[in-house]
Formats: C-alpha cells, sequence, structure tokens
C-alpha cells in the first residue's frame, strides 16, 4: 500500500514563487484585474495536473503576498530591477516571462526580509530554470544579487568569508 507524504514547506513556497510568476504574466497579458486572477489560482489552478503530472500545492498566502505586492509596489520593483540590469538592457526590452520572474524575486528581497538574500535569489534562479536554458538564469542572480547587496548591505552573503 503507498503512502502519500505531504509536500514539505520548503517544496509548497518554491510552487508559491513560480505560480507567482506565471500570475504577474497572466496579469500583464491579459489585464484582469488583480484579486480575480490571485482567486483564479488559488480556487482552480492549485492542486491541479499539469500535463498529467500531479504538482506541489503551491503556499497560497505566499503566492498572494508576492503577487499583490509585486504589482502594487511596481514603480519601485521596476526601479530596482532596471537599476540592477547591466547598460546593454532595459526593463521594457526584456522577455516579459523574465521581467516577471525579476519583479517577484526584487519584491520578495525588498519587502520579505525574513527570507534570506541567499534563499530568495537560488528560487528565482530555480523558478527562471523551469522556463529558460540559456544564459538567463545567470542573468536573475546577477540583477537579484545586485538588489540584495543594495536593498540588505548588512544582511549575510553566502560567498563572503566568515569571521573567525
Amino acid at each position: 500500500m503507498a503512502t502519500t507524504q505531504k509536500p514539505s514547506a520548503k517544496a509548497r513556497r518554491s510552487a508559491a514563487r513560480l505560480a507567482a510568476v506565471q500570475a504577474l504574466y497572466q496579469l500583464e497579458q491579459s489585464g484582469t484585474p488583480l484579486d480575480k486572477v490571485i482567486s483564479e489560482f488559488v480556487h482552480h489552478r492549485f492542486g491541479e495536473p499539469v500535463e498529467g503530472e500531479a504538482m506541489v500545492e503551491p503556499d497560497a498566502p505566499l503566492f498572494g503576498d508576492i503577487v499583490r505586492g509585486t504589482r502594487v509596489r511596481s514603480v519601485e520593483v521596476d526601479a530596482l530591477v532596471s537599476g540592477a540590469l547591466d547598460s546593454q538592457f532595459s526593463l521594457a526590452r526584456l522577455d516579459l516571462l523574465l521581467r516577471c520572474v525579476m519583479q517577484a524575486g526584487a519584491w520578495e528581497l525588498l519587502a520579505n526580509l525574513h527570507v534570506p538574500a541567499p534563499i530568495v535569489i537560488s528560487e528565482y534562479v530555480n523558478v527562471t530554470r523551469a522556463f529558460f536554458g540559456g544564459k538567463e538564469p545567470a542573468m536573475v542572480n546577477a540583477v537579484l544579487d545586485r538588489i540584495a547587496r543594495e536593498q540588505r548591505p548588512d544582511e549575510p552573503r553566502g560567498d563572503e568569508p566568515r569571521a573567525g
């Protein structure tokens, strides 16, 4: 008899970040009101199989916080992303999905302060890998790292030597 394991909290948070990027993309593409998109995801998409595969049910509160926070603070979030992009790129010219990944990650670095920056960055690099196979994950890593260094200058980084 097979037992079904409940997904870990980490897996549910990762799924929430992926779903949040998808919701932000849908908001940009469709112009559907924010609360309607959030409700659609939570009530009709979460827990549903994708291409026949069972998916981890996302952490709904985190999902809502990311989508709502990214949209409500969009001017601030976009300024952070624009400021962190290399000079040959502009926010408006980025692939829409890539822009949504960076916006969600930037919002978490700005507002979700209880999650360490290296974890936020790693999570959104993994989200990027779910959609892109080229240099995009490295670009997301670089942009979010620049934002983290600016927004959280006193937070230890995974790449810094430890005192001792």
